[in-house]
Parts: C-alpha cells; structure tokens; sequence
C-alpha cells in the first residue's frame, strides 16, 4: 500500500531558476519527494552506491563524461547524498558554466560541506532546508496531538503502525552512521547520554556549563557536539531577539530537536500526557517545527526566527522577523497570567502583532489586541501567509 503524502515543497519551480541543494534530515522523504512529485530528471545518481561512490571518488570527471556520453546538456540531474563527496562539486561547477543543466544536490548532513576549500557554487545554487511533515499536509488526517508526539512527523513514522521500532532505528541509524562511521566523536556512550540530555531540554536555553556537568565532559566538547546536531540537520538553534529597551534581554540560544517524535525517543518517553509539563513543553517544540518550515519553504532564513527573554525573568516564545510576537501555551483555558510575557513585550512597542496560541476552543481578540488563536487556526493562518 502507497502510503506517500503529497508534499508542499515546490522543488520544480525552484530547479527552474536554477541549481538547488537541498538539505533535509534523513527519512524526511526527500528521495520519496524526487520520486513521486519531481519532474523525471534526466540522470539521478545516489552516492550511497558504494560502487559508484567508489567510482567517482577516483574519477570525478565520469560525471561529466557520463553526461556527455548521453547527450544531456540541459534538464534536471539529481546527485543524492552530495556531502559524501565534496570534491565532486568541482566538477559540478564546471558543468553549470558550461551547460544547461540544472541540479539538484541532496544531502542529510551540511557538516563535511561546511569545512574549508569545500565549492560552494558560488551563488550558482540555491538552498532549501526540507522538513518532517508541516501542517497543510497532515490537516486533512486531523492528527491529534498526542498522536504527534507519540510518531513524530517522519513520514514513515506518522503513517505508519510501527512508529517506535522505525524511530528506535532511526536514532541508532542516525549515531552509527553520522557520528561513528564519520568519526565525529571518539568517544560514544557520553555522546548517547549528551543525545537524551538535548532531547530533555530542547526548547531551554541552553547552558553548556549545566549539560557539560551532567554528562562529564569539557564545555568546549558540548558546544561542539551541540554543532554537529545542528550541522547533521537534526537539531537547530532559535537566538534571542535583542532589540528591547526598557528590559534588557538575555543573551542566550534556545536549541531544538527537529522532530517530536525522535525527541520523545531519545528522551525515553512512552507517551506524553495532557497536563504534564512534558506535554507543554513538547507543543511549544511542535509550533516551533511548523513556523521554521513554514520560514525555510517560502524562502525566509533562520535569521527569521528568534524569541525574547529578559533579564528580568518575562519571556515571549517566538518573534517571527522582528515583528509578530508569538507565545504557546497548551492550556485549554487562557488566564492572566499567561499574558505577562506579551504584555510585558508589548511595552517596548516594537511589535506589529501578538499571538497566544492554545487549545482554546474560539480565536479572540482581547481589548489590549492581543490574538488568542487556537492552535489549529494559527496553523493555517501561518501557512495561508495571514500570520506574517
């Protein structure tokens, strides 16, 4: 049975103007995207083809020997897992000055892409960040979100019955194969513990000194391992919004996991309940999820993103390109108290717009103006481009 799900993701009206890394974690569905909703490239190579991985490590030039070989000069070529193979970017350079050919070059990590020396294209390529499932392509399900939580928003895992051995495999995938085989950390059970301990506090700001205490290892050690999350596309920093006045805001990061359900298995939940704090923290997680995708997807950068704490202990959660303040609570019953934050924002004056999203039943608009949007309305208001 196709259990596929149309994705939003318009890779071919991106591959028109011109080439295209995308870059997504694994099992996102970014080959199943190729597939089933990509127009048929003329040449789609996967480096982990061991033999061809082997191949052009030798020969970078088969490439565009091969290409030559069939007469292909224009069109669509797909070169998957391209951080495999950095120095096969040279010759892909070439290619782009000298043809036609658009390409569009995945990959599950942007760390080895990263490192000095590596072409970068030069501009002569885009970037799309790819995503777990957002909300206009699960709405129609009306998933719950405990049921979210629980499968997380792999595409595998949300359709799927067997969601906590794909996500156990996805974890121990994710160390063997990005960590280990890569040589990344040398030294892995603190790693496995420093993994649970992110999961525990995706969403908190971090405090390297704390983490570094618990898992009995050097500050500099976790601020790197910390990088390679972010750089292995598994996790991403939110940084604070800076620009208030009259309260002096803090100056630390916020750091997420990229999807619920893998957060839940390495923290080692079996479920989340309603009412818990858990269950508080891991919806704040899930409206993060869905307004970075909805900033990658229609083309604003991480720089989009950030939130607001002051020193003074207020604090707003999200602050979506400096001017629509955004704060979560999963209470199904709005008080005062959950206010203080906006409110306290709201006196600097440098907002356009402020959000609580809840699971209230009805959206509102308070006499002060501020919104209370149940979270199913924001949602679609944010993709529907209403929010921003």
């Amino acid at each position: 049975m196709d259990n596929y799900i149309e994705r939003i993701a318009e890779i071919d009206k991106k591959l028109e103007k011109k080439s295209l890394f995308l870059f997504g974690p694994r099992q996102t569905g970014k080959s199943s995207y190729i597939k089933k909703q990509l127009a048929e490239p003329r040449l789609s190579w996967t480096l982990l083809d061991n033999e061809l991985y082997r191949d052009l490590s030798m020969r970078p030039s088969l490439l565009r020997n091969t290409l030559r070989a069939k007469g292909i000069n224009d069109g669509v070529v797909v070169l998957d897992e391209i951080q495999r193979l950095p120095d096969l970017l040279n010759e892909v350079h070439m290619l782009i000055e000298e043809t036609d050919i658009h390409f569009l070059l995945t990959g599950s990590s942007a760390r080895k892409l990263k490192k000095k020396g590596v072409n970068l294209l030069g501009g002569r390529a885009g970037r799309l960040n790819f995503h777990s499932l957002v909300w206009p392509e699960i709405k129609d399900f009306d998933p719950s979100l405990e049921h979210i939580f629980r499968s997380g928003l792999l595409p595998a895992a949300f359709s799927g019955d067997d969601f906590e051995s794909l996500l156990s495999d996805y974890v121990g995938l994710y160390v063997k194969e990005e960590i280990e085989a890569e040589r990344e950390v040398r030294n892995l059970p603190p790693f496995w513990e420093f993994l649970r301990i992110a999961a525990t506090e995706s969403g908190e700001i971090t405090s390297y000194e704390n983490v570094a205490r618990d898992v009995g290892i050097s500050g500099v050690s976790v601020r790197e391992w910390y990088r390679i999350l972010i750089d292995t596309l598994i996790g991403f920093e939110v940084p604070p919004y800076r620009k208030t006045k009259i309260r002096k805001p803090n100056a630390s990061s916020k750091f997420y996991l990229f999807d619920v359900g893998v957060t839940r298995k390495l923290q080692g939940l079996s479920s989340i309940e309603e009412g818990t704090a858990e269950f508080g923290r891991y919806f704040e997680n899930y409206i993060a999820m869905e307004i970075r995708s909805f900033l990658d997807y229609s083309g604003t950068d991480n720089e989009g993103l950030s939130y607001w704490h002051a020193q003074s202990g207020q604090e707003v959660d999200f602050i979506i390109k400096d001017k629509i303040a955004v704060e979560v609570k999963a209470t199904k019953r709005i008080s005062p108290r959950d206010l203080k934050g906006l409110k306290a924002l709201m006196e600097e004056g440098l907002m356009e717009k402020y959000i609580l999203v809840c699971r209230e039943e009805y959206p509102q608009l308070l006499d002060n103006g501020i919104f209370i949007l149940p979270y199913k309305d924001f949602l679609s208001d944010l993709w529907n481009g209403k929010i921003v």
